[in-house]
């Protein structure tokens, strides 16, 4: 690992203690999401409530730039100059490298619609099931590890050939049995094991940036 990526996760295990035997989860963690994101494959994100919003927290933070500034590539800017000036010269300035990440609870109209149609708990295993390729990865996010419908999109994320991470708390619940990875932080209720999760998925995002946006780039 580049020592300025293993850094974060000194940081890391040095601020929060407790996480220190999650230590080789996390670098298989690291491990799983960069080989996805280094074969042009995609981040697949489900959580309710609370993990939802963290859920959506990830893929602000893999999208666009979180410390790095992530300017796109020369060749990239003149292209877009090439198809048209001004909005090209815009655009060049504006854009930045990210990493392919979606929230399965963000699409309110799907989710609406299939739990008024079908069944609610199938949602996030249907978008799965739909954008999912062998190569993506799939992140459950559920403190008690038996969120339902976390559960069921980790079942066909395995069925599919995606490796799967659970971040979790408490005994890690159903969702440990599908996961190739089980980040389980030593709390127990949601709020606790919540203030666990934000810096582990931080330090996750901080790794991969820098591993795929380095200082040259920003």
């Amino acid at each position: 690992m580049n020592p300025k990526v293993e850094a974060y996760l000194i940081e890391l295990l040095e601020r929060y203690p407790l996480l220190e035997p999650l230590k080789e989860e996390l670098v298989l963690s690291y491990d799983l999401l960069k080989t996805c994101f280094e074969s042009g494959h995609k981040l697949l994100i489900g959580g309710n409530g609370g993990s939802s919003a963290d859920a959506e927290h990830i893929v602000g933070e893999l999208m666009k730039g979180f410390e790095k500034l992530r300017e796109i590539p020369v060749n990239f800017s003149k292209e877009l100059i090439k198809t048209e000036s001004k909005r090209g010269r815009f655009l060049s300035r504006n854009l930045q490298g990210g990493l392919p990440a979606i929230c399965l609870s963000s699409h309110t109209s799907f989710n609406t619609a299939f739990s008024n149609d079908v069944e609610v708990l199938a949602g996030y295993a249907q978008q799965v099931y739909v954008y999912g390729t062998k190569g993506d990865v799939f992140l459950g996010i559920s403190t008690s590890g038996n969120a339902e419908n976390v559960v069921c999109a980790a079942v066909t994320a395995r069925t599919k050939g995606m490796p799967v991470i659970a971040l979790t708390g408490n005994d890690g619940g159903d969702l440990k049995e599908y996961a190739d990875v089980a980040l389980i932080v030593p709390e127990t209720g949601a709020y606790r094991t919540q203030e666990l999760h934000l810096p582990i998925y931080h330090a996750l995002c901080l790794m991969l940036e820098e591993t795929f946006f380095s200082e040259a780039d920003a």
